[in-house]
């Protein structure tokens, strides 16, 4: 019988269950894994594939301003508290691992109240609000960018950078030329909007398939219900909702990526050496993160950036050029980069307790 009990959470988007996802792979036959997410967020189809124990609690948005729909989600929250302190009862594990998310705050309160050990990791440069209201509660925190420490405790905080899912690292070029029946002439474009899709992104891209099916094959995710099949006509453009199995096989055969500015995703892409535009959410859709990370890794020579306001037709065209036209160079400087070491020390951190 397992005799080690972890509760992992964390939801609303795949950059706060991919982390956990590379940490619970890692983990090993000895501990007895579950996780706790929102009914029926992204986590629960990424998590349900690992064959783990899922518990769906209720969950409410957390937002930075007044909106009748707070009142709402004050007793969703309330709600998810009261279910996530039933189900960490039941399981009795020795550590609650979260990833952010509006879902982890009732299980985190849950937990501090049964005096059970809370682990957080923050990706971002600055935090998102439920970490900022989980902090308190928390044994240990990890952040990804040494500049987010700043916000938090600094007696348990530590830098370590974004955990990097191994089987990320192991792709098959040819896998993916067969897979996408892609040749070998013509550089792999591929465009990630987030798990959630980026409207703006997806109606430029296609707007620019006639120029940009000329240079490049393309791979765009486009995320759940964004398919178009009046595009598929183009030769050299496939699109796909989500990739999962598929997904390391397709970085390995990309050249350059077009991505959202997400942590966990460009740490990923910067693993595997690829060139990135980085098209940020704006502060109209965000609280600004994306453009930090962006702004931190174009800095660093790993990327250039691409205002969304600023997306065209002829800026997406030019920025994808000068991403490939220089991607050896943008190649070196990720050569220098410092290789993450925090899935690691979080498998070390997590067994040690």
């Amino acid at each position: 019988m397992k005799n080690k009990k972890i509760v992992f959470t964390g939801g609303g988007s795949a950059g706060h269950v991919t982390p956990n996802i590379a940490i619970i792979k890692e983990l090993g036959q000895d501990w007895d894994i579950s996780y706790v997410g929102s009914r029926k967020g992204i986590e629960r189809e990424l998590i349900q594939k690992l064959n783990i124990s899922y518990y769906g609690i209720h969950s409410g948005k957390l937002r930075r301003y007044f909106d009748v729909q707070n009142v709402k989600d004050i007793f969703h929250v309330l709600k998810g508290y009261f279910e996530a302190k039933k189900i960490l009862k039941n399981l009795n594990p020795h550590l609650v691992f979260s990833k952010g998310g509006f879902v982890s705050v009732p299980v985190i309160l849950a937990a501090k109240t049964l005096k059970i050990p809370v682990f957080i990791h923050e990706s971002d440069m600055t935090p998102g609000l439920a970490n900022k209201i989980s902090q308190r509660f928390a044994t240990k925190i990890f952040t990804s960018f040494d500049e987010a420490k700043r916000f938090f405790p600094e007696h348990k905080t530590i830098t370590i950078g974004s955990p990097i899912r191994k089987e990320i690292m192991k792709g098959s070029v040819r896998r993916a030329r067969s897979f996408l029946g892609f040749h070998s002439q013509l550089p792999i474009l591929t465009i990630m909007g987030g798990s959630l899709g980026a409207k703006t992104i997806n109606e430029v891209v296609r707007s620019s398939l006639k120029e940009l099916t000329k240079k490049y094959q393309i791979v765009h995710l486009c995320g759940k219900g964004n398919k178009d099949e009046q595009f598929s006509m183009f030769p050299g453009y496939r699109q796909f909702e989500y990739l999962h199995d598929e997904l390391p096989d397709i970085l390995a055969a990309t050249d350059i990526i077009m991505t959202r500015g997400g942590s966990n995703a460009i740490f990923e892409f910067l693993a595997l050496r690829k060139p990135m535009l980085i098209i940020p959410l704006g502060l109209d859709q965000s609280r600004g993160d994306q453009i930090l990370n962006a702004k931190t890794f174009e800095n660093k020579g790993y990327s250039i950036t691409l205002e969304e306001e600023n997306l065209n037709n002829e800026t997406l065209l030019a920025h994808v050029d000068k991403i490939y036209k220089n991607k050896i160079s943008f190649q070196e400087k990720m050569k220098s980069s410092q290789k993450s070491e925090a899935l690691d020390i979080l498998l070390s951190e997590i067994n040690s307790l």
